[in-house]
């Protein structure tokens, strides 16, 4: 899959899920956005070689969802057909510029959420749906970073504190919401070792 902007974002297809996690279709990702319906989801999490920092950046103010929103995590829908991991990578590369690194698995989850907090442009309103089920990996990279216009406006390294920080201020640092509910994930998960 190609990085489609606008109208021609709006037509592209994704992969459909049920709330089980099962795949039973595909879609046009303007109708899944829209709708609220199930689809399958991408993170992957960029980290220094060492896994002091992480890279977080903000999302072209033209993306057809979440527009010009932070995320610490390069993904994307899944598409008919594509493995999670075959997307994560896919993403990963289109995004960041990132790749032959192996992907390591972090968790799956379902994401059954609103797109409230996200800041302006959010489909349909701060109340729309967003649900997907979401397959989060985890890179080491100490490479160059080269961001897809089209993708990605700004970012840099972070360390982990700085991550956290930015987390507590909303406002400041509007978070996609998959991605905001992903990385608390992974924090806790980290706490408990």
């Amino acid at each position: 899959m190609k990085v489609q902007v606008g109208q021609d974002a709006a037509a592209e297809r994704v992969a459909l899920f049920d709330a089980g996690g099962r795949v039973v279709g595909a879609a046009p990702r303007g109708v899944v956005y829209r709708d609220g319906l199930w689809h399958g989801a991408t993170g992957v999490l960029l980290r220094s070689g060492d896994g002091d920092r992480v890279y977080l950046h903000r999302r072209a103010p033209d993306k057809l969802i979440f527009p010009g929103v932070h995320d610490c995590w390069a993904g994307g829908v899944i598409g008919p057909g594509e493995s999670p991991e075959v997307a994560a990578a896919r993403e990963l590369t289109e995004e960041l510029g990132v790749s032959g690194v192996p992907l390591v698995p972090i968790e799956y989850f379902p994401f059954d959420g609103f797109a409230s907090g996200a800041g302006a442009g959010s489909p349909g309103g701060t109340d729309a749906p967003v649900r997907c089920h979401m397959f989060t990996y985890e890179v080491r990279w100490d490479g160059p970073v080269r961001h897809q216009p089209e993708e990605i406006v700004w970012g840099d390294w972070i360390t982990l504190a700085e991550l956290r920080a930015r987390l507590d201020d909303p406002v400041g640092w509007p978070f996609v919401p998959d991605g905001r509910f992903g990385i608390e994930r992974w924090f806790a998960l980290r706490e408990r070792g």
